[in-house]
């Protein structure tokens, strides 16, 4: 991944991408993961989403993964939380109480960094990723997380509308990126609003992958 790219998005505030509010699919839909207290839900390039908090209010663990060491000191410091901070191979850990958050490339997180994950919440991520680093990213987030359960937003618009990221991953292709592994259900399609409405029109897509049993 580009991380210089990322980096220069946040040095410039260029963060249109974070919302001021949990995610509404988000909200719609988290109970199709079957999740109790304590589970725990891996964010994979969380940024300083108030996902996570909304995820932390629910009594759940909350696992991420990010770029930029500012937005992640920001989640912390809006928690009051004052994490322990410690490397973790190439990446940097962040931790207090029930939040973790992975500082760095998320393609060097492993899974035993990671450990036990109950459910994958993606908004985020694969539709920041540019369509030759999909499937290595499909591959990789299944095999760290164990396979878990995936609630994953989608973006399908027409890309010659605007540049991505975020880019449009239409349904075909996460079908295609996630056919070997998971059972891939479309739970909710709804328009694009928001900011990234005044880029494009198309529709934003709510996913849930159910693991296949192994053969």
């Amino acid at each position: 991944m580009d991380e210089e790219f990322w980096q220069i998005r946040w040095r410039e505030n260029r963060i249109g991408f974070h919302e001021g509010r949990p995610h509404e699919q988000l909200v719609d839909h988290v109970e199709s993961l079957g999740l109790s207290e304590g589970d725990t839900v891996f964010v994979p390039l969380c940024g300083k989403s108030l996902d996570l908090d909304w995820l932390l209010s629910r009594n759940l663990r909350v696992v991420g993964a990010e770029f930029n060491r500012q937005a992640v000191e920001e989640v912390f410091a809006r928690q009051s939380l004052v994490p322990e901070i410690r490397d973790a191979g190439s990446l940097i850990r962040f931790s207090a109480d029930a939040l973790d958050i992975f500082v760095g490339d998320v393609f060097a997180l492993t899974a035993a960094m990671l450990g036990a994950v109950d459910a994958v919440y993606d908004r985020a991520a694969l539709v920041a990723l540019p369509p030759e680093t999909r499937p290595g990213y499909a591959s990789h987030l299944s095999g760290i997380t164990g396979q878990a359960k995936q609630l994953l937003i989608g973006l399908d618009y027409d890309q010659a509308q605007m540049n991505g990221p975020p880019f449009s991953v239409p349904e075909e292709e996460i079908r295609r990126l996630y056919e070997s592994g998971y059972g891939a259900e479309l739970i909710s399609r709804r328009p694009i609003s928001g900011p990234l409405a005044r880029r494009c029109s198309g529709t934003e897509e709510a996913w849930l992958l159910i693991p296949k049993p192994a053969s």
